[in-house]
């Protein structure tokens, strides 16, 4: 015998959908209707949300102001996310051996794409300095300046020197990720332009845009962004389809994303749409 139709419990965003003609919701009930369309899609965007319930613009973003003030949903630019959606930072060594291939792989694929007298960022984290390393393997390369916000990243380059000449940005250090960070770390890019930018990051999501957890790191990454001709993202397949709090740029501003085998297929067909996308094997 079937379940009684009564005793199911009914789907919130199909309630969303079924308001009675002639019958608006309270705007209590509208903004709870609006986090349970928010929890399943991970990322909805201001624009969507104005067309499924039929407001204004201008009324969703006051909606999702109060469900950010209640502590249900992080803000971020052009829509919403899920409270509890953000990841946490590791230390830089806890995140060494997690995607340990991938990164590998990531990183010869971007030192392949620098020549003789290139000028390059490289930045803060585990595939960055993975980058790093398989630039200093690359021996016939000569007159390399790279310019680095990481201490292990500039570690790493040491044993290329003086083919390679490294530049350390100065800053406040942060032990998690051996990284420097304002009020310091933007004097020197505020004075210079660079043809590539290798940028590590948390996540990468067509929409979403490239992310990162740490507010600071997030910020200085933004200016070397701003500064840089190529800008390639570094990401293992585990933050391809992620969101985290800290907005770089949306991924419509980079000219490539090189991530791993293991990043979910629909969503690299999906960033395809928007840059270039190198699955590094």
């Amino acid at each position: 015998m079937s379940e009684p139709e009564a005793s199911r419990e009914p789907d919130p965003v199909l309630a969303a959908e079924s308001t009675p003609t002639g019958l608006m919701p309270s705007g209590d009930e509208r903004r709870d209707r609006m986090l349970a369309v928010i929890r399943q899609q991970a990322f909805v965007r201001v624009k969507e949300l104005s067309d499924r319930f039929g407001i204004s613009e201008v009324t969703v973003r006051n909606d999702l102001a109060a469900l950010a003030d209640r502590g249900r949903i992080y803000r971020i630019r052009g829509g919403a996310i899920p409270r509890g959606a953000l990841g946490q930072e590791r230390p830089f060594e806890e995140s060494l051996t997690s995607f340990a291939l991938e990164k590998l792989a990531i990183g010869r694929a971007a030192a392949e794409l620098i020549s003789d007298g290139d000028s390059v960022i490289i930045d803060v984290g585990t595939t960055a300095v993975a980058a790093a390393n398989a630039l200093a393997d690359r021996t016939e390369l000569s007159d390399v300046v790279v310019f680095t916000n990481g201490l292990k990243t500039a570690l790493e380059l040491e044993r290329a020197v003086p083919r390679v000449t490294v530049v350390v940005l100065g800053g406040t250090l942060r032990p998690l990720q051996h990284s420097l960070v304002d009020p310091l770390a933007t004097h020197i890019l505020e004075r210079i332009t660079v043809g590539t930018l290798l940028l590590g990051c948390n996540g990468v999501h067509p929409t979403g845009g490239v992310t990162n957890i740490n507010l600071p790191e997030a910020a200085v990454k933004r200016r070397m962004l701003d500064i840089a001709g190529r800008r390639i993202v570094l990401a293992d397949g585990s933050k391809i389809g992620r969101i985290e709090l800290g907005l770089m740029c949306q991924v419509e501003e980079i000219d490539m994303v090189i991530t791993g085998e293991s990043a979910s297929p629909p969503v690299v067909d999906a960033l395809r749409e928007h840059c270039e996308v190198l699955v590094a094997k």
